[in-house]
C-alpha cells in the first residue's frame, strides 16, 4: 500500500537570514553585484509568496527558485550591451551610441561643479543651455532654437502653447476662446516606439485632433477646407518610421506653409529624426529633411529628436522664428520639460562635431559609412579567434538597418559571423549570450545565431570572442 506523503508545514519556510546564507554559497558573485537591501527585499517577498501556496518546496528548491529571481532581477539593471542586430539606431538599446568627446563632457560636467546657470562675465546668474541655443539655431539656419527633454515633449509643448497663447499675426483676438483644433493629415498619424501615438499626444496635450484627408491621399484642397474658427495650427508630421507607395499623394510642405500664412496660422514640423545634414552623405540614396529644409519651405517651428541621426542624448530640439522660440520657452510647461546638465553636456559635445563637419566622428553616422570590406576582415580574425570550438562558423552578407524610427526604405549590406553550435541549439546559444558580461545581443535566422558586424564597435570585437568561448565551456 502506498505511503501517504505528509505536506509540508509553512513552519518549515525558512528564515530571510538562512536563505541569504545559502544564496551567498549558492553564487556570491550574483549577490555581491546588487545592494544587499535588494537582495534582502526580494528574498522577503519571495518567501511570502510560497507562504501564499498550497504546497511549500523543499530548502534547497526554494533556494534556487530565488537565486533565479535574482538572476532576472540583476538583468534589469542597466548596463551596457554589445549590439549584434544589425540595427544601428536601435531604439531597444538607448538609440544612438554617443561620441567620446560627449562622454568626456559627462564625466566633466557631472563629476563636479558647472556654469550650468552662471554668467562667469559678470557673475551673475546666467541663463541656463545659452551656447547651445546659440549653436543650434546657426546649426539649423534658424532664428532661434531651445532644447527639452524629447521630441514627444517637444510637440506637446508646441501644442500646449499655441492651443493657450494668441501670438499677433496668427489669431484674432475676438477667437481667443475658440483655438483648440491641430490639423494632421490622415497618413501622418504615427504610431512611434513603445506604442505612442501621435494623435494621442495631440490630444493629452489638450488639443482637439482635426483629421483630414485620406490615409493615402491628402491635398492642399483638405486643409484648406479644415481651416476654421477653431484651428491653432497646421502641424505636418514626417513618416519617420513607416513608407506609403502606389496610389499617394500629399502637398508639399511649401505648399502648406504658403496656406498657413494666408490663413495666418503657424505651420510646425515634427521631422522626429534629427538628420541635420543630407543623407545622402552617408551612402544613403533616402532623403531626410532637415530642419534647414523644413525652414527654407517656410514652417515656422520645427522639432526633432537629439538620440537618433543627430547622434546626441536624448533631447527634443526646437527651431524656427524667434518670438516663437521665446514664447515657448515662457511656458511654465517648459520648465518642468527642460534638460539637466548632464544632456546639455553631452549635446554641447554633440553639437559642435555637427558644426566643425566631424560628424563621421559621430558613432551613428560612423557605423553607416563602413565598408563592406572591413568588417569582412575583422570577421575573419573574429573566426580565427573561435578556432577549436564545438561550432560550425561561417562567415556570411546580411542587410542592415538604420532605425530608430528614421529612414524606413534604406538597407545598406553588412557582414555577419554565423554560428551553428554543436552542443546546444541556437537560442540556447544566444540566450547564453545574453547572460555574459556584457551580454550580447544578436539574432536567429535559417537555425543560425548571427551577429552583425555593422553594428558591434571594432573594440568590442575581442570581447566577443570571449563570450562566445565562454558560453561554449558553460
Amino acid at each position: 500500500m502506498r505511503e501517504k506523503v505528509k505536506p509540508r508545514s509553512r513552519r518549515e519556510i525558512p528564515a530571510v537570514n538562512k536563505v541569504l546564507d545559502a544564496l551567498g554559497e549558492y553564487d556570491l558573485a550574483t549577490a555581491s553585484k546588487l545592494p544587499r537591501p535588494l537582495v534582502v527585499d526580494l528574498v522577503r517577498r519571495g518567501l511570502s509568496k510560497i507562504r501564499s501556496n498550497s504546497e511549500i518546496p523543499e530548502f534547497e528548491s526554494t533556494v534556487e527558485q530565488l537565486h533565479r529571481s535574482l538572476e532576472v532581477f540583476r538583468a534589469s539593471r542597466l548596463q551596457p550591451v554589445i549590439n549584434g542586430t544589425g540595427i544601428v539606431i536601435h531604439t531597444n538599446f538607448g538609440r544612438a551610441p554617443l561620441t567620446p568627446e560627449a562622454v568626456r563632457a559627462l564625466t566633466e560636467i557631472g563629476s563636479g561643479y558647472s556654469n550650468l546657470e552662471y554668467d562667469l562675465a559678470t557673475g551673475d546668474r546666467g541663463h541656463r543651455g545659452a551656447y547651445i541655443e546659440n549653436a543650434l539655431a546657426l546649426l539649423c539656419e534658424a532664428e532661434a532654437a531651445t532644447v527639452i527633454n524629447n521630441c514627444a515633449a517637444a510637440l506637446v509643448l508646441i501644442v500646449h502653447h499655441f492651443i493657450e497663447q494668441q501670438l499677433d499675426g496668427f489669431k484674432p483676438s475676438s477667437s481667443r476662446a475658440t483655438k483648440s483644433e491641430v490639423i494632421v493629415s490622415r497618413g501622418e498619424l504615427v504610431q512611434i516606439g513603445g506604442g505612442f501615438r501621435i494623435g494621442e499626444i495631440i490630444e493629452a496635450a489638450g488639443a482637439t485632433l482635426r483629421e483630414v484627408g485620406a490615409t493615402n491621399k491628402t491635398t492642399l484642397d483638405d486643409y484648406r477646407r479644415a481651416i476654421g474658427l477653431r484651428s491653432a495650427m497646421i502641424l505636418k508630421v514626417h513618416r519617420s518610421n513607416f513608407v506609403m507607395s502606389g496610389f499617394v499623394e500629399s502637398p508639399s510642405a511649401a505648399e502648406i506653409a504658403a496656406l498657413a500664412r494666408k490663413k495666418r496660422i503657424p505651420f510646425v514640423q515634427d521631422l522626429g529624426s534629427g538628420a541635420v545634414v543630407p543623407t545622402e552623405q552617408f551612402n544613403i540614396a533616402e532623403h531626410e529633411p532637415t530642419p534647414s529644409d523644413a525652414l527654407k519651405a517656410g514652417a515656422d517651428l520645427v522639432c526633432f529628436s537629439g538620440d537618433k541621426l543627430f547622434g546626441g542624448p536624448q533631447a527634443g530640439i526646437i527651431a524656427g522664428k524667434k518670438r516663437l522660440v521665446t514664447a515657448l520657452k515662457r511656458e511654465p510647461l517648459f520648465r518642468a520639460l527642460r534638460c539637466d546638465k548632464l544632456c546639455f553636456a553631452a549635446l554641447q559635445a554633440t553639437i559642435d562635431l555637427h558644426l566643425n563637419q566631424a560628424v563621421t566622428k559621430i558613432p551613428a553616422i560612423g557605423l553607416l559609412q563602413v565598408a563592406d570590406d572591413e568588417l569582412r576582415n575583422r570577421a575573419a580574425v573574429i573566426k580565427t579567434g573561435l578556432g577549436n570550438l564545438p561550432l560550425q562558423i561561417e562567415i556570411g552578407r546580411s542587410t542592415a538597418k538604420v532605425g530608430g524610427g528614421t529612414l524606413p526604405k534604406s538597407t545598406m549590406s553588412s557582414v555577419t559571423i554565423e554560428i551553428v553550435p554543436r552542443h546546444c541549439s541556437p537560442a540556447d546559444l544566444a540566450a547564453r549570450l545574453r547572460s555574459t558580461a556584457p551580454p550580447i545581443i544578436g539574432y536567429i535566422a535559417n537555425d543560425r545565431f548571427k551577429l552583425d558586424l555593422r553594428t558591434i564597435l571594432p573594440h568590442q570585437d575581442d570581447a566577443v570572442v570571449d563570450a562566445i568561448r565562454a558560453a561554449c565551456t558553460k
